[in-house]
């Protein structure tokens, strides 16, 4: 069989609405722009509004890097959504992505890895283009985090509505704050060909550990209750994450770092010789320890978190989506993408894109 690989051939992202700063936080919630900006590098976020889900967010995305790829839709035959907020609890929102964009009967696959989504995302990719499955593969990272964020009051974010939260609101509120600051609403979409060319994955190396799942999850909702969600669950907070933020930052600073570099050394690659590192954009702190850890160069790791926050699933696509509309990331050139996401999954991957 002919080893094929793929390339991307179109990019395209979609965030809603008008940011949230950090100061319109402090309107519902005990914060700051000086206390979250220092510890985790985010100034603003985007937030879905109420009746918008994930494949409302894709489908906006997939529209753009669609047009990016000069294609029409139907040239789609595979489509791989990432997302850990789906619009429902089931179906997956692949399949009403594929229905929105006026494509259904294609396959649709939706997979739940989080943060950690584009590398395996990467992997599934290979295997259909490299079976033949697929030739043309819509990927798509899509977050909506607005649903579990511990506020009801949205119009108190906006000073021109006149007022704050209440002290009872903001008291919940500050229960989460944590992890409340970090995350934003967005999708990313890649379009994907299989080519001849020398692209495509070049590597991969990839782990899942449950042991360490309650590190970051959402204790509501499961169905090992019965029912599976009552009144209990939004009186306790059940449907807002947990968060061990410090074991998440030590997991990530020492398990990235030491992936990569053995997934260089199995490959024989320098990490002097990789053009750009993708990263999940969890945590700039977390990045630029994994930056100093492995000696790259600024230049070599993007960042737009400033701007989006933590969009899981979404983050690494958006940030191809601008990397490669700006021209600073370019065909031919040797990526690796580092992630990890609840689960806990994590790894790196070689890309030559």
């Amino acid at each position: 069989m002919e080893k094929l690989g793929f390339e991307i051939v179109g990019s395209g992202h979609f965030v809603p609405g008008e940011p949230v700063k950090n100061e319109q936080l402090a309107r519902v919630m005990s914060t700051s722009d000086e206390w979250i900006y220092p510890r985790s590098g985010i100034k603003q976020r985007h937030y879905a509004p109420d009746g918008v889900g994930v494949s409302d967010l894709a489908c906006e995305a997939a529209k753009r890097a669609i047009e990016s790829a000069n294609i029409d839709a139907a040239e789609i035959d595979y489509i791989v959504f990432a997302t850990m907020t789906p619009d429902y609890v089931f179906p997956g929102p692949g399949a009403l992505l594929g229905a929105k964009l006026g494509i259904p009967g294609v396959p649709a696959l939706d997979i739940r890895q989080q943060c950690a989504a584009m590398l395996f995302g990467l992997q599934t990719i290979a295997g259909l283009i490299q079976t033949g499955a697929a030739k043309t593969i819509l990927f798509v990272g899509a977050e909506a985090h607005a649903g579990f964020m511990p506020w009801e009051d949205w119009g108190a974010l906006h000073p021109e509505n006149g007022r704050l939260a209440t002290p009872e609101a903001r008291a919940r509120a500050d229960k989460h704050r944590h992890l409340a600051v970090l995350f934003g609403d967005g999708a990313g979409a890649l379009i994907v060909r299989a080519t001849n060319r020398d692209a495509g994955l070049q590597g991969i190396k990839i782990c899942s550990d449950g042991r360490y799942a309650e590190l970051l999850y959402v204790p509501g909702g499961g169905f090992r209750k019965r029912p599976y969600w009552g009144p209990e669950c939004y009186h306790g907070d059940a449907h807002i994450p947990r968060m061990d933020g410090k074991e998440l930052f030590k997991f990530a600073v020492t398990k990235l770092p030491k992936t990569a570099r053995e997934l260089c050394s199995k490959h024989h690659v320098s990490i002097a010789n990789i053009d750009v590192f993708l990263a999940h954009q969890a945590n700039q702190r977390i990045n630029e320890y994994i930056r100093k850890d492995l000696g790259v160069p600024t230049s070599k790791l993007p960042s737009n978190i400033e701007r989006f926050g933590n969009t899981s699933g979404a983050t690494i696509p958006i940030l191809i989506d601008e990397e490669m509309s700006a021209g600073r990331v370019k065909k031919g050139q040797l990526a690796m993408v580092l992630a990890l996401g609840t689960g806990i999954h994590w790894g790196a991957a070689l890309w030559r894109l």
